[in-house]
């Protein structure tokens, strides 16, 4: 009886610190005893979701059990928002992509969370780089050819993207301004419909991860013409990039970064970073993610912050200079 009366007043005393805001006694030591849910923002079997099974499955013999929970919709933001609600104990994180919390942040003035005021950064996880291709039948092989063609179309180039705001559409207004050339702008709800109909010759160029379309490259379907990076990618070493063409401060390489709710306290940050940099870093790990087309980073807490704060203002900035918003 005074066992479980006992249980009960600690469960409200847990209760009642975090509704105030103050997280309960979570030490380090103990640290994980219990599953680790792993929010992804997009359905399963995307990149991302690649990326994050990868790592659990890595992880479950030296962490424990790792879950991964997928929670789509509204680019990244039902996620996000599920994870910066989460008790800040270390079981609930998020595998994000740049949008939900470097984009999407500056397109609308709706949402329910805050990058910097509700996320302890953990670590960068991958980048992935940016490949604009063509359909294999198209008459050009490299950027230059592309915008020669593009200025000669006057306008008339449909070119996919993955929706408004996304790292897609904005590689694409980049590239276009400083180029000079303008497009036609076809966005789609995600990368499948999008290549199907590049595929199909509905549209003319795409813009996506290395992970997606290297299936299709392989394949000979469709051409690398250029990466929006400033370095070239270790499996398509013959593609030029942005930089190299004479288009820099064009880069809109997309990344994976792994973040836990405000006020996690900092020896579980620590712990969950060194658990994850050390996955990333394993060598079977690693030459997986390379091949895929992801570049491994892992770094700590503080240099993934600094990173944040960086990428706010770099996609802010091009957000407001173009007038994007997402739409209604």
């Amino acid at each position: 009886m005074l066992s479980g009366l006992g249980r009960n007043i600690s469960a409200f005393l847990g209760a009642a610190l975090l509704a105030f805001g103050i997280p309960a006694a979570a030490p380090a030591q103990d640290y994980p005893n219990r599953p680790v849910r792993v929010v992804i923002a997009f359905p399963a079997g995307g990149p991302t979701d690649f990326v994050g099974r990868l790592l659990a499955d890595k992880l479950k013999d030296t962490f424990g059990q790792i879950i991964i929970e997928n929670r789509p919709g509204a680019n990244g933001a039902i996620g996000a928002d599920h994870v910066a609600k989460s008790a800040p104990d270390g079981y609930t994180l998020f595998l994000s992509t740049v949008g939900a919390i470097a984009i999407t942040p500056h397109m609308r003035s709706d949402l329910p969370y805050d990058t910097l005021r509700d996320f302890a950064p953990v670590t960068l996880v991958v980048r992935n780089t940016t490949l604009l291709v063509v359909r294999d039948d198209s008459p050009v092989n490299n950027i230059k050819e592309f915008v020669a063609m593009a200025k000669e179309r006057n306008g008339n180039l449909p070119f996919a993207t993955t929706g408004v705001g996304s790292t897609t559409h904005l590689a694409t207004e980049m590239l276009a301004a400083a180029a000079g050339f303008k497009y036609i702008h076809v966005p789609y709800r995600g990368a499948a419909p999008a290549l199907t109909d590049l595929l199909g010759g509905q549209v003319q160029a795409f813009y996506a991860d290395m992970p997606v379309l290297m299936p299709q490259v392989t394949a000979g379907k469709v051409k690398p013409i250029v990466v929006a990076s400033d370095q070239r990618n270790p499996i398509l070493p013959n593609v030029q990039t942005q930089t190299e063409a004479g288009y820099p401060n064009t880069t809109s390489d997309n990344w994976y970064g792994l973040l836990a709710p405000a006020k996690t306290p900092p020896a579980v940050v620590a712990k969950i970073n060194a658990a994850f940099v050390a996955a990333v870093n394993d060598p079977v790990v690693k030459d997986k993610l390379i091949k895929s087309g992801a570049i491994p980073v892992a770094n700590t807490p503080e240099q993934f912050g600094q990173f944040l704060k960086e990428e706010l203002a770099r996609w802010g900035k091009l957000v407001r200079e173009k007038g994007i918003k997402e739409p209604g």
